[in-house]
């Protein structure tokens, strides 16, 4: 069997500077995209289904102002998410790899003897995902403070970092049994399907070596798939994380709250919108990472 992925000869450094960088383009070209997502799967009254609700829940109070003030206001908690991206994109991206390294030595022969050895590497593959995302919840704070910027400042209340991280303290992990519950599928999902388009439909064996439209062609599929099997645990979570400090909710309250009130459709609200949208987004980053991460590593 080929070396697991084609992760041979890649250094740390190579798959922090490749995936950090990724995570710094992604952030630029689509935090306000981020942020239009984060609001409609806020919103629990307005009907967005309409030009004129979505534009309200989508803009707020400057719903009626001019197309410049109306999209510089889609940039709200930009500090926190820089943070947050970066770290993230760095640990998902980078993170992978390495679990997929632990994972190919102690029981590759395991997974190539059970599920065979095309699809135990595709299996390994989404098994480090998994890992991954569950390890993710640790970046829970800078999560939680970028989407209450976007769809609830009110929560701040003139107070900086420092003072909310001193005052707040593990309310900053709130949600964080959701965020894992909502990782573990997710990250599966977005690996797992990556390295099954290469494998199965592209016939790639090694791959450091796949071009940029194949690892676009993978990061498609992964991404789709994962914001799919990922959505009605993204919706409880973000509803977790958008309320004022103070408020004592938890998970199962959201949910009932949202089957009795909204439906269940409901838990796939902005679903579309981050599959055409948000979408492109991961697809970005990831393809990115997948192609700097090889790139990096023929010279660090």
């Amino acid at each position: 069997m080929s070396p697991p992925a084609g992760r041979k000869g890649e250094s740390g450094t190579a798959r922090v500077l490749g995936s950090g960088t990724s995570g710094i383009a992604e952030l630029l070209v689509f935090h306000p995209v981020d942020t239009i997502a984060k609001r409609l799967m806020s919103n629990t009254s307005v009907n967005v289904w309409s030009f004129s609700g979505a534009n309200q829940v989508i803009f707020r109070q400057h719903a009626s102002s001019p197309v410049f003030t109306k999209f510089f206001s889609l940039f709200p908690g930009l500090g926190y998410a820089a943070g947050y991206k970066v770290a993230q994109r760095i640990y998902k991206f980078g993170g992978q790899p390495w679990f997929n390294d632990i994972l190919s030595r102690k029981y590759g022969a395991w997974f190539r003897g059970t599920f065979g050895d095309r699809n135990g590497k595709n299996i390994m593959h989404a098994t480090a995902g998994s890992l991954t995302g569950i390890g993710e919840v640790v970046l829970l704070p800078l999560d939680a403070l970028k989407i209450k910027r976007q769809v609830n400042p009110d929560a701040f209340k003139d107070r900086g970092f420092i003072r909310i991280v001193a005052e707040e303290g593990t309310t900053l992990y709130r949600g964080w049994g959701w965020t894992m519950a909502r990782n573990a599928p997710g990250s599966f999902a977005l690996f797992g399907a990556s390295a099954y388009t290469k494998t199965q439909l592209l016939h790639i064996e090694d791959f450091s070596k796949a071009t940029w439209t194949q690892n676009f062609i993978a990061s498609v599929a992964g991404a789709v798939a994962s914001i799919t099997v990922a959505a009605p645990l993204d919706t409880i979570k973000t509803r977790i994380q958008n309320q004022n400090f103070e408020t004592k909710v938890s998970g199962f309250m959201v949910f009932a709250k949202l089957m009795r009130e909204e439906g269940p459709m409901a838990l796939f609200k902005g679903l579309t919108p981050k599959i055409l949208v948000v979408g492109p987004k991961l697809v970005f980053s990831y393809t990115l990472a997948q192609s700097l991460i090889p790139f990096f590593a023929q010279y660090v």
